[in-house]
């Protein structure tokens, strides 16, 4: 599908690797795990009876307190698969009870309320755009990566089979998670978000990336300094330092977040991944079907789910 493209304010290919890009995301780790974890929980009433619901919170970057549910199995025998699951933007963590796809296949799911997001909230892209260290992004993925570390803690938790997975901003953040927590067991990312910056600003007809080009025709001085920031979250960044198997699903309509961009991070990922292309697909990229095609990968690399039947 051809779509019109706008003029290009931060080139033409995918932004370069940061010389200091490992040492700038172990500060920010290791800033964060200066603080103890406080995991706490409390059980949430929902009325469901084949899925245990919680309300988790635990410290995140800074120290800052980070919510999310924690949706478990009701029936379970040992410790389960878990998954850390990002949503897109301005989403949050929606309702205790939204997304049981995952509980209901036998696995544990921590749902990130991404900082300050719920309620269809925007404009976070541009918080702190000019700075690395200030950007709006350099704090959800640190509060991501501490959910691997949340969720490790859970004794209902199997440690050693932990995936990251998001849709849209979700999937940017979990490529995110997959280059800053080196043992997962999968990451899956579908129509991700913040991936591939020049296009998305270039080609996208509606979402954030609207935000940043909006910003960038208005202050074109400040191009160079938003480029360095987004080198450092940019999803295609992140595939370049993946170590766990990959699966990136795009539409080839989408609009949003524009086939182009889920590509050059197929294209960069640094270990083995599955890319699969959904033609007439918007940025639902596939729906259903990329949802029960995300289910048998997680399966394949969790092996026995190890609840009970």
């Amino acid at each position: 599908m051809s779509r019109p493209a706008h003029p290009s304010v931060l080139g033409h290919k995918p932004l370069p690797t940061p010389d200091d890009y490992r040492e700038f995301w172990d500060e920010a780790l290791a800033g964060a795990r200066r603080h103890p974890l406080d995991l706490r929980l409390a059980p949430v009433d929902t009325g469901l009876t084949a899925v245990d619901v919680f309300d988790i919170s635990f410290c995140g970057y800074d120290g800052r307190r980070v919510r999310g549910w924690l949706r478990l199995p009701h029936h379970r025998t040992e410790p389960l698969p878990g998954i850390v699951h990002a949503n897109g933007y301005g989403a949050g963590r929606l309702s205790p009870i939204d997304d049981l796809t995952w509980p209901a296949a036998g696995f544990a799911q921590l749902i990130v309320d991404t900082h300050g997001q719920g309620g269809g909230s925007t404009g976070h892209l541009l918080e702190g755009i000019l700075d690395p260290r200030t950007s709006y992004y350099r704090g959800v993925f640190v509060d991501a990566a501490r959910a691997v570390d949340a969720l490790r803690a859970l004794d209902e938790v199997d440690a050693t089979r932990i995936a990251a997975i998001g849709n849209s901003q979700g999937g940017g953040i979990a490529l995110g998670v997959g280059a800053l927590v080196p043992d997962l067991v999968a990451v899956l990312a579908q129509a991700p978000f913040l991936t591939d910056a020049p296009d998305g600003v270039r080609l996208a007809a509606q979402g954030p990336w609207l935000e940043l080009r909006e910003y960038l025709i208005e202050h074109p001085d400040r191009a160079d300094a938003v480029a360095r920031t987004l080198a450092y979250v940019d999803g295609v960044t992140s595939a370049r330092h993946a170590t766990a198997p990959g699966w990136i699903t795009d539409g080839l309509a989408d609009d949003i977040c524009p086939p182009e961009t889920a590509r050059a991070a197929a294209e960069a990922y640094a270990a083995p991944v599955v890319f699969r292309e959904w033609p007439a697909a918007g940025h639902e990229a596939g729906g259903t079907h990329d949802r029960q095609g995300a289910l048998a990968v997680l399966r394949e690399r969790f092996g026995s789910t190890g609840s009970a039947a």
